[in-house]
Formats: C-alpha cells, structure tokens, sequence
C-alpha cells in the first residue's frame, strides 16, 4: 500500500525524526529561516543571492535576479525528490539566455499590442522585444530586475518578501509602480504567491509568475504526456502575433477543451490553426469562476509515470498555457539535458493578453489609492 506523502512527512514531523519510510528520501520540514549565499557576479558588479528554503516536503531556490524560481523539488509517488521547474546552474545563462526560466514576470504579464495602448486620453508606447510587440514588460522586465529579498518565518510558515520599485516611465510604463511579492511556503507544502502593487499615476499592472513545468523532473524530457485540465469554457484565439483578436471563443469541440483533462499531447498536432501559428498551444484560458475574491481551481497538472501532482488555484481571471514550443534544443539546464520543444510547460495565472486595448476584457488599470492585490496557491501530491 502507498502511503501519502503529507502522512508520511506529518507523521515523521509529530514524532520529531526525518521521514525515511518510501525509499528513505522524504525529509520532515519545519519552518526555519531561509538561508542565502552568493550565486553569481552581474557585470556591473551586482551580486545575485540565491535563498534556500524549505517546508511541508517542498524545497525551493531563489534568486535575487528575477525573483527567479532557481529550483523546486517535490517528492514522487515512492518519496524520491525531483527539482521539477526548468532553469540555469549560473547567472550568466540566466542573463545572456533564458526565456523567463522562473522569472517574476511586470509589468504586464504576456503581450500588448505594439507596445501601445492609451489610458485617461494620452498615449504611451512601450518598449518592443516581441516583434512589434511589447511582452512580459519590454526588453528590461522585472524578470531582469535586482528585488530586495527579506526572509520571514510566521507561524508554521516560511518565506520571502520580494520588493522592487518601478520608477515613472520605467519600459515606457506610466507612474512610480511599488510592488511586493511574497513567496510563502505552507506547513503542508504549498507554494503561495501574494503580488501587491501601488502607483502614483494611472498605469496598467499584470503580474505573474513564469515557471516551467516539468513534473517528471527537470531534464527528463517531454510532458507531452502530462495530463491537464483547466477550468475554462473559453479562450482567447490570437492573430498571426498571438496578440488577441477580443473574441473569446468556445473549447467545446476544438483541441483547447481540458475541461474533463486530457494528456497535452492528445491533439497538439491536429493542425487546428490556432496550433499551427502558436507553434502549440500558447493561449490565455478565459477561467469559468472569473474574479474571485479568494483563490480557487484554475488548473490541475499530473504526471502519471511519478504521480505527482501540481493544482493551482488563483483569483486571476486568466490562465495562459504555453507548452514550450520555442525550447529549440540550445538550452542546458542544471541536470546536464538540453531543453527541447515540449520539455516543460507554463501555467501563468493573470489578467488577459493586451487587455489595455480590449475595453471588453477584465480591466488591469491601477490608480493611486488603490492596491493590486492577487493571490496564487500552487499544491503538490503525489
């Protein structure tokens, strides 16, 4: 009989011992504070710290570059740990190379539509490195940002106060923009993102996370045959730029249903025109809850060879799946394997793609005396 890995780390954790039942592998957590030590030189002379902390069976690495997810190891069905997001071993890579491996991803999270949009009358032309469009917050994102990081430790739980000050006209973004990320590790092993952000002037704010999934492990190859399921009914299909079109289209009968869950590579190749111009799938899921004012199912990732599980839950409205179809095989992550298309996946909870130029689309205007507040909870089983 398998025996839960929660049981099992609890269980050891109550009577004060590491858990070696299931191979001897799975280790009891307790909230100590996160330790840092140097992880690489940037050439202006910036050190980068990488944070090490652990909780409730989870393990995590940060960097202060990026707020990058360096590492995340969870245990599989049998207790044996993986580091299942995709990264770099050292900082150089990590500036010369990575296509957001981890990364805290602002101002706006995904893409705007050349860069433009206009708010309160004035228009504002951001910084393009997409074509002609402007992702993930231009060619100097928060994801290429040196963050504050303080540690913590409240209660059963332990973690990290990211901050980072976005100066007036920073990438083309109206007004000083004063964001906090905290990333929390639970007492049961859940990774908790919490984003505030407040502003001086009218700007547009869409902060998300950037990991790459892989949850038979880093390096092991495809998650083709990972098993997804997303609560949406809708999409958002894109034009030849994946900027959204303003539709939001219906899953039922195309190759974007997961609703019931299906292995991603079930239909990536049916030639379905979305597919063909994303290269994959590289859509925002328009979630059936909407806004929340708590955290609630958006997703759920599972691989069937280790069992592990990955579930998140958000109050975003948005879901974009990407299932790394620009990995192109001149990638080598820390495990000494090249990343190839279809190596790992994203699941970036958010707002819409270029929803300043959709009036339609939940809005992602933040002005002074308010504060953007979003929450995403990510559990793991196995």
């Amino acid at each position: 009989m398998e025996l839960n890995r929660r049981t099992v780390i609890a269980g050891a954790a109550a009577a004060g011992i590491a858990a070696t039942t299931l191979g001897g592998t799975a280790e009891a957590s307790s909230s100590k504070k996160p330790t840092k030590k140097l992880f690489g030189t940037l050439a202006d002379g910036t050190k980068v710290h990488i944070w090490s902390l652990a909780n409730g069976g989870t393990r995590m690495k940060v960097l202060s570059w990026g707020g990058v997810v360096q590492s995340l190891e969870i245990p599989d069905r049998h207790g044996h740990y993986a580091n299942v997001s995709a990264g770099f071993d050292n900082i150089e890579d990590y500036v010369a190379k990575t296509p957001y491996f981890g990364a805290l991803i602002g101002r706006y999270g995904n893409r705007i539509a050349k860069g433009q949009f206009t708010l309160d009358g004035k228009s504002y032309q951001l910084s393009v490195n997409d074509g002609v469009n402007s992702l993930h917050g231009g060619t100097q994102g928060f994801d290429k940002r040196v963050w504050d990081v303080e540690p913590f430790t409240k209660g059963s739980d332990v973690g990290l106060h990211l901050h980072y000050t976005s100066v007036d006209g920073e990438m083309g973004y109206p007004g000083t923009l004063k964001v906090k990320v905290t990333y929390t590790l639970t007492r049961h092993g859940e990774w908790r993102i919490d984003y505030e952000a407040t502003t001086d002037k009218a700007t547009v704010v869409n902060l998300t996370s950037h990991v790459y999934w892989n949850l038979g492990g880093e390096g092991t190859g495809t998650i083709e045959d990972h098993e997804l399921r997303i609560a949406a009914s809708r999409y958002t299909p894109t034009d030849s730029g994946l900027i959204p079109t303003g539709e939001l289209a219906k899953v039922a009968g195309t190759p974007f249903d997961f609703r019931k869950g299906k292995q991603i590579g079930r239909d990536i190749r049916v030639g379905h025109p979305q597919l063909v111009t994303a290269k994959g799938f590289d859509h925002n899921w328009v979630l059936d809850k909407g806004i929340t004012a708590k955290p609630e199912h958006a997703a759920t990732l599972r691989d069937p060879h280790s069992g592990r599980t990955l579930k998140i839950s958000s109050n975003e409205p948005g879901l974009q799946f990407y299932s790394g179809n620009f990995l192109d095989g001149t990638l080598v992550g820390p495990s000494g394997h090249t990343y190839r298309q279809g190596d790992a996946l994203c699941l970036e909870t958010q707002h819409f793609p270029d929803s300043p130029n959709h009036p339609s689309f939940p809005s992602t205007v933040l002005r002074p005396g308010q504060t953007y507040k979003t929450t995403t909870i990510h559990s793991f089983s196995a």
